[in-house]
């Protein structure tokens, strides 16, 4: 089954970033090539079940399976040890990311209260990282069974050169940016 957002990228958005930018071939237009979700659970460092349930709802929220994130070093005034599980992430190719900006779209943004569209987070090499400051936006979380509410990043991992492309790529598949 062909995603919606598959068949938008192939049928409009090409041809529309490639007379924006004057590409010359269809290859040369950005396009994305993953999402990563990742979340810091910073609280774990006294309860190690909170890492768990994290990478429990970022499974759900994707539909793929989440890992747990380690620390790298020691540090001391944080009482963190290397090798403790501090945080989940997950990183979303193909079919399954397609699905998940279809859904982050068109069910979970709209949710946010006062939303005014997200903030421009871009990286100079035309990526774009932002924050979502509660999970229950998403609606596979069932908000009775959440323990803590929690934020996490979500990184736009594209093909852009600039961040001007980068933009133009998100807009033209329906991303509310802020005026």
């Amino acid at each position: 089954m062909e995603q919606r957002l598959k068949t938008l990228y192939k049928d409009t958005v090409v041809p529309a970033l490639m007379q924006e930018f004057a590409y010359k071939n269809g290859m040369q237009v950005p396009r994305l090539q993953k999402i990563v979700l990742s979340q810091g659970v910073g609280v774990a460092v006294s309860d190690k079940k909170l890492v768990d349930h994290a990478v429990e709802e970022m499974t759900t929220i994707t539909g793929q399976k989440a890992v747990m994130t380690r620390s790298k070093k020691d540090i001391s005034n944080f009482k963190l040890r290397k090798g403790m599980p501090i945080g989940a992430r997950v990183t979303l190719r193909g079919e399954r990311m397609f699905e998940f900006l279809d859904r982050l779209l068109t069910a979970s943004l709209p949710r946010v209260r006062d939303f005014r569209g997200v903030k421009e987070g871009f990286d100079g090499r035309g990526n774009l990282t932002f924050g979502i400051t509660e999970q229950i936006i998403f609606p596979e979380i069932e908000i009775d069974k959440v323990n803590r509410i929690a934020g996490m990043d979500i990184t736009f991992v594209t093909t852009a050169k600039t961040d001007k492309e980068c933009k133009a790529l998100l807009v033209a598949f329906g991303f509310p940016f802020k005026k």
